[in-house]
């Protein structure tokens, strides 16, 4: 088939390069020249493992490509994927769109023939109908088909939740349409992977919905984590003692400084508008969102009561994205947690493996070389982001190198026993704070 994807940012790289690997054509398009010259030339603009393996093994076998004009893609394809950003706007909180009917406005003039175009971007319920309109406003008798397919990608683990999905959603209202989104498919119906056929609004408010709830499952934990705290109680003994329910799941169950990245806030904010606009307000949404805003500052506030007083300290902070495996620093709990220590009058000083060009552009911090160059001379270590390479941290080198023995942990990878026991002022969270000894 030949497939069209409007956006090579993440979504529409990922996808791109996935469905090129299932045998299709793709033409991955962007408005950025630079960006379209940096694939080219072999270079990808973001990080995730592996990707760029897939990217060069298709652009080499002649199946992906990479243009600036969308009339040129759109040109006898049978789908056209629309991945373009959807940011939140300003003011409300609600998905920018701006982007996504400039796209379909240039989609309508440059159709040649009959194709499905589907939006693959996260959007609104309704959006899918909007499109249609702008479409048939451009070009009142072109032959075409509308769908919805949601993305349930993870940074750091894309390209293998695009080969082996949980499911497929397609949100669509023709069997002409259901058969050519069969066929971009068709390759996971050799894992039995299913694929679920709903109505363009089903399909658009499950992926917000199943965002709401992984949120839901984040910030319950993160609140229960203060309980275990106040009770005396192991907020990991409690997550898998829930967790091994199966009406509950093991996942999303991780205590921690607060959710962000580039899906859950945004989707968060979004699908509280679309509920109120729709005269349902989501009590529960709401409530997360609040929830998790006041996370960051209060794992600031824990921070700076481990300390004491961070004023005139240099505290190591160890990872700034918002998760491992990403360079992505959207809505990460770092552009929170960091300034606020500055402001208490704190120096920081910081490493990420990855994240270190995001945060020179959104952080005023020194940035070092590696873990332990971070933490030389400090006066304490903050973890903030889980990444491998500091779950097996030398404790003894780390002792000898800072001024004192504390360290905070916020995404609680270190066993608080083993931590006393090497001589360390050990804070994490939902467990007892313990000291040497």
């Amino acid at each position: 088939m030949r497939i069209a994807m409007i956006g090579a940012g993440y979504v529409g790289l990922v996808s791109g390069a996935c469905l090129s690997e299932f045998g299709h054509s793709v033409v991955c398009v962007d408005k950025e020249a630079d960006k379209v010259s940096a694939l080219r030339s072999g270079r990808i603009p973001i990080f995730e493992p592996r990707l760029d393996e897939v990217v060069a093994t298709n652009v080499k076998a002649g199946r992906l490509s990479f243009d600036t004009s969308i009339a040129s893609a759109v040109r006898g394809a049978d789908a056209i994927f629309i991945a373009v950003g959807t940011p939140s706007r300003r003011g409300d909180g609600h998905a920018d769109l701006s982007y996504v009917y400039a796209a379909a406005e240039e989609i309508a003039r440059a159709l040649s023939g009959y194709a499905v175009i589907v939006t693959k971007s996260t959007v609104p319920v309704g959006t899918s109908r909007e499109v249609e309109k702008i479409i048939r406003k451009v070009r009142p008798n072109t032959e075409f088909d509308m769908a919805s397919n949601p993305e349930f990608l993870r940074e750091g683990s894309a390209i293998d939740d695009f080969r082996r999905p949980d499911r497929v959603v397609v949100g669509c209202d023709t069997d002409r349409a259901r058969d050519v989104m069969r066929e971009v498919y068709r390759p996971l119906y050799l894992h039995e992977t299913p694929i679920l056929f709903t109505s363009r609004e089903s399909a658009e408010l499950i992926k917000y919905a199943a965002n709401a709830f992984l949120a839901t499952k984040i910030t319950f934990i993160n609140e229960m984590a203060d309980l275990c705290e106040a009770a005396g109680a192991d907020v990991q003994d409690v997550a898998r003692g829930i967790g091994l329910d199966g009406r509950i799941g093991a996942k999303f169950l991780h205590a921690g400084p607060g959710f962000g990245g580039s899906c859950f806030p945004k989707d968060a904010l979004a699908l509280r508008k679309t509920a109120q606009d729709l005269g349902s307000p989501s009590k529960i949404v709401e409530a997360v969102i609040a929830v998790n805003d006041a996370r960051k500052i209060a794992m600031a506030e824990k921070i700076e009561r481990a300390f004491g007083s961070v004023k005139g300290k240099t505290i190591a902070v160890l990872g700034l994205t918002f998760k491992p495996n990403t360079d992505d620093m959207r809505d990460a709990p770092s552009l929170v947690i960091v300034p606020y220590l500055q402001s208490r009058g704190a120096t920081i000083r910081a490493f990420d493996p990855e994240g270190a060009k995001e945060a020179r552009k959104l952080l005023n911090i020194e940035l070092r070389k590696d873990a332990y160059d971070t933490i030389d001379g400090s006066d304490g270590v903050v973890i903030l982001t889980e990444w491998n390479e500091f779950r097996a941290l030398d404790t003894v080198r780390m002792k000898t190198l800072l001024k004192t023995p504390l360290m905070i942990d916020l995404r609680n990878i270190y066993r608080p026993s083993q931590m006393a026991a090497e001589g360390f002022t050990y804070v994490s969270v939902g467990r007892a704070t313990v000291t040497p000894g």
